[in-house]
């Protein structure tokens, strides 16, 4: 069974920083991009940054130049290094996935159980 396992939430300062790491857990034959979403209460889930298998990255405005992604092909794995973290970043975090379980299968999203990142003061 094919799950992932978020590390790495908790409360941190304004100006703080702060590292979510993602990982696949179960057998799987191949990763096409992961990305990290957040939801803040009464808001819709939204996009943070995404990587695919490749390298290329995507971003939203509102983190441009605070959160760098990364990911580790070997380990199917993504991070994500929060810097100047501000109020407004207050939210749960869910790691995100597309991939195949095996080589004849389709692709198929997979989503973590979320982590609470509070930035206060």
């Amino acid at each position: 069974q094919v799950q992932l396992v978020e590390y790495g939430g908790g409360l941190v300062q304004p100006g703080g920083s702060l590292r979510l790491s993602c990982a696949v857990s179960g057998s799987i034959f191949e990763v096409f991009v992961m990305g990290w979403y957040r939801q803040a209460p009464g808001r819709q889930r939204e996009l943070v940054a995404k990587i695919f298998s490749g390298g290329t990255t995507n971003y939203a405005d509102f983190v441009k130049g605070r959160f760098t992604i990364s990911r580790d092909n070997a380990k199917s794995a993504v991070y994500l290094q929060m810097s100047s973290l501000k109020p407004e970043d207050t939210a749960v975090y869910y790691c995100n996935a597309v991939l195949r379980v095996g080589p004849r299968d389709g692709w198929g999203t997979y989503w973590g159980p979320g982590a609470q990142v509070t930035v206060s003061s």
